[in-house]
């Protein structure tokens, strides 16, 4: 490998090539974490609130199965 100047100013084009590169993938990846950080925290409040409807759910449906079981035994 030839360190005469055209090659190393080719050597530095190619590096500021692969190097501008590289900050713009990291700029994508950047945006892309920030998007996946608010859908987890929009999909753990979703979740909070699934949990507490199945929980009222499944009181009234425990409510409902007492109910029937008195009438049955009335």
């Amino acid at each position: 490998m030839e360190n005469n100047p055209t090659n190393l100013k080719e050597q530095l084009l190619s590096l500021e090539n692969k190097l501008s590169e590289l900050i713009d993938m990291a700029d994508r990846l950047k945006v892309e974490n920030e998007s996946l950080r608010a859908q987890q925290g929009n999909l753990v409040e979703e979740r909070s609130r699934l949990i507490e409807k199945n929980d009222l759910a499944k009181s009234k449906v425990e409510a409902i199965i007492t109910r029937l079981k008195s009438l049955e035994s009335a």
